[in-house]
């Protein structure tokens, strides 16, 4: 559901990529050196992304990962039904090679391949067993326990709002479930290669999900093995993982290094075109330690701190190292509507008003992004052109007139009167809770002593601003972002919590908007379905519009690879997982730039 916006955290993480032995414990990032390990092997690889920074791999469960981090390692041990190819993001097949859709019952039906081993990996002999072939029985059980209430799972209202019976089970009591509750969904395995999934209804976009990860095979035996609830983390552990991607999962240390190797039982056409044997990703919190591993020639691939890019960039040789990143993530300020002052749409209009997006990319981000003032980005079906809100082209952007009159509007002319906020952010974004503070203040006079900013560590960041936590206990405001599952804008207003019957972790009580979200899931026309788009952008964000949350910027990044790597760097990941299996490097180059 956060997917690389969740699933997208401001820190910094290293990922090497090696043909190594174990790296050794670092106690501190001060300690951290590969230059021995380098000298000793053949092929290394790095991949820093901004996204990751400060993040932890969460859950390798397909059934409970929402964040990027582990939806990327999710990618790469877990064959989905269909691929998201890396180059041109265009829908391929995977575990199924076949597929049709009945518009009587709204029945899609997969012809799934039969020579897909699950696979056991043990890091203590560094050996490889297959338990037995991938069936479409696996699809079930994974489909089924992302429908589970006991599944702690994000996206159950994802697969809900699409898969028939799914939602009605998610809500049952979790102690009424049985195994017969689960005959209600609709999908089913008539033989081991015929997967058939029945739509509540006709979902128009629905093969667009087909290979996300929350859909994915699981080994059942597997999961039952270690115990449940679901969502436990011991079937996921290594040497008790059982997984059918191109990986296998060699290590997992929580905030200090996590070891992939490549599968050597997966069938080679469903290998990628890379060239890398072993997967090390190093955790560091500190960008400037990065790049300077990556000058010192120990890692392949950086992000460019601010205070070097302009360097970097006027160097006739560094700059062709360069690569420049727009990530289709949306990153926001969620209003919490259940208490004051937001619960008043004047309030939420006035602060909406009151940033200016352009200076906050420019002073905060150093300019590595684009200013948003609407949720739905480019490349998704139902997007408008940015910041052209609706079907007038006109949304709230820096307007501090309009901010001030809807200030007096709500009840607070001049901020007189107006009550103390928290504000709660991912860790490192203090920042930004820092700018909105400070243009508050100079827009609406506002005391900045009214704002309490807390940071905190992403999971615990959900779980406070989950609907279910109490009103009292909930922030005012908080930091939250969204990455596309698939390319429709269903997957922003729907699934990212904005409708009132969704997750709606705003607590927003429901409007005559609510209804056309509904009708552009399911309206067949493609015309009908973008021009209801357009008119819910502007039912939200235009001057007359309800505002549920503060759109603030899509992130770019720049980034700097070594001579000898190759990877989809700018394409790959923009929908599910990057894939580690098309990262390539030429160990020659490698060796040279190494100095040998």
């Amino acid at each position: 559901m956060f997917k690389r916006s969740l699933r997208v955290l401001p820190a910094v993480v290293i990922i090497v990529t090696m043909i190594v032995g174990a790296l050794p414990t670092f106690a501190s990032d001060a300690e951290i050196t590969l230059t021995g390990l380098l000298q000793q092997e053949k092929e290394y690889i790095t991949h820093y992304t901004a996204e990751h920074s400060g993040s932890l791999i969460s859950s390798l469960d397909p059934q409970v990962a929402t964040d990027s981090v582990s939806i990327d390692y999710i990618e790469n041990l877990f064959l989905g039904l269909t691929n998201n190819n890396p180059l041109t993001g265009q829908i391929e097949p995977e575990l199924a090679t076949s597929w049709s859709y009945d518009e009587a019952t709204y029945t899609w039906t997969f012809t799934l391949r039969d020579d897909v081993p699950w696979v056991k990996w043990d890091p203590a002999t560094d050996t490889a067993t297959e338990l037995r072939k991938v069936v479409a029985g696996d699809f079930v059980t994974g489909i089924r326990r992302a429908c589970d209430p006991n599944n702690p799972s994000l996206y159950a209202e994802v697969v809900g709002s699409t898969i028939a019976g799914c939602l009605e089970v998610y809500k049952m009591d979790p102690a009424s479930v049985t195994p017969e509750s689960f005959e209600a969904i609709g999908v089913e395995a008539p033989d081991d290669t015929t997967l058939k999934i029945t739509l509540s209804g006709p979902i128009g976009y629905f093969f667009s999900m087909s290979g996300m990860w929350v859909l994915r095979a699981v080994p059942g035996e597997v999961i039952e093995q270690f115990g449940e609830p679901v969502g436990g983390s011991t079937w996921t552990q290594p040497g008790n993982i059982v997984t059918n991607g191109p990986f296998v999962l060699d290590e997992w240390e929580s905030g200090v290094r996590q070891v992939l190797i490549r599968n050597p039982l997966l069938p080679a056409d469903l290998q990628g075109p890379g060239n890398i044997e072993r997967f090390v990703d190093i955790n560091v919190e500190d960008a400037g330690t990065i790049y300077a591993l990556f000058q010192d020639g120990q890692i392949d691939f950086s992000g460019v701190p601010s205070a070097e890019l302009q360097n970097v960039l006027a160097d006739p040789e560094l700059s062709k190292q360069v690569v420049q990143v727009l990530s289709l993530s949306v990153f926001y300020f969620g209003f919490a509507h259940d208490k004051p002052p937001f619960d008043n749409v004047h309030a939420r209009r006035a602060f909406s008003a009151s940033i200016n997006r352009e200076l906050l990319v420019s002073e905060v981000r150093g300019g590595r992004g684009v200013p948003m003032m609407h949720f739905v980005p480019p490349g998704m079906f139902g997007a408008v052109n940015v910041n052209e809100v609706g079907i007038n082209g006109e949304g709230i952007g820096y307007d501090p007139a309009y901010a001030q009159a809807e200030m007096e509007a709500a009840g607070y002319p001049n901020c007189q009167g107006f009550p103390e906020l928290s504000v709660v952010t991912y860790q490192g974004w203090a920042p930004y809770a820092e700018f909105l503070q400070a243009e508050i203040e100079n827009v609406l006079g506002c005391d900045p002593s009214l704002f309490t900013i807390e940071q905190q560590e992403f999971s615990v960041l959900l779980q406070t601003t989950r609907a279910e936590t109490p009103t009292e206990e909930r922030p005012n405001l908080w930091s939250l972002g969204w990455a596309p599952d698939y390319a429709d804008a269903n997957n922003w207003f729907f699934d990212a919590g904005l409708h009132c019957e969704s997750s709606n972790d705003f607590m927003r009580p429901c409007d005559e908007v609510d209804n056309k979200i509904i009708q552009a899931q399911t309206e067949s026309d493609p015309e009908v379905r973008a021009a209801l788009y357009r008119e819910i952008e502007e039912d939200f964000f235009g001057y007359d519009g309800l505002h549920p949350i503060m759109p603030l910027f899509m992130p770019a990044s720049f980034y700097q690879l070594a001579p000898w790597l190759d990877k989809p760097i700018e394409t790959d990941g923009l929908f599910g997982g990057n894939h580690y299996d098309w990262i390539s490097i030429d160990p020659e180059l490698q060796a040279a730039g190494r100095g040998g």
